[in-house]
């Protein structure tokens, strides 16, 4: 009876996933992948991070200002492009999308968060990125379950599976509208 029990189960599972075609199969990334910031182009190394909410990118200098009546963030990047080997820098404005409250190991920090381009794979993805200094950490970024969902599946036993190779004409997936229900947010404009 037991033997007819697993015999049984093994076709339903063979048949299963005789159903799954390969269209309907999700890429495979590694737990780190090169991604490049986009319009930029600098190749950075991103930890793909399920433990994180919102992705985190490496900012310094770091400053809110108005403009237009609105809260904006100026800050600087500065990280090595992985393409060529030297360090570069730069610096955004870019608009306050809101505020966050993170409490860790750490403590209590109160970060901004803004909306990045970055090209993973073939795609540019417009996310949610949390502004902090990460020059103590080794990668530059944490990419978090709000991209994660929408790029495939994770296997933490390999790394750097799919290079960047974004173009002009490549899909852009905007993920703005998310489902913010498990995050404590501060008011959008208080200071």
């Amino acid at each position: 009876m037991v033997l007819q029990v697993r015999m049984l189960l093994a076709a339903l599972l063979m048949a299963l996933a005789a159903t799954v075609s390969a269209d309907d199969a999700k890429p495979v990334f590694g737990w780190v992948e090169k991604v490049n910031l986009e319009p930029w182009g600098v190749e950075v190394k991103a930890k793909l991070d399920s433990g994180a909410l919102t992705s985190s990118l490496h900012a310094k200098n770091i400053e809110i200002f108005k403009k237009d009546g609105h809260h904006w963030v100026r800050f600087t990047v500065d990280v090595v492009d992985k393409a060529t080997g030297k360090e570069v820098e730069k610096t955004f404005e870019r608009p306050r999308y809101r505020r966050v409250l993170v409490r860790g190991a750490g403590g209590v920090d109160h970060r901004p968060v803004v909306m990045m381009n970055i090209c993973v794979a073939n795609t540019i993805h417009r996310e949610q990125f949390t502004l902090q200094d990460r020059s103590d950490m080794i990668y530059p970024m944490l990419i978090g379950r709000r991209t994660l969902q929408h790029l495939g599946v994770i296997d933490v036993t390999q790394t750097f599976e799919h290079p960047p190779t974004c173009t002009k004409d490549s899909e852009v997936r905007m993920h703005e509208e998310q489902d913010d229900e498990d995050i404590r947010d501060e008011e959008p404009d208080a200071e």
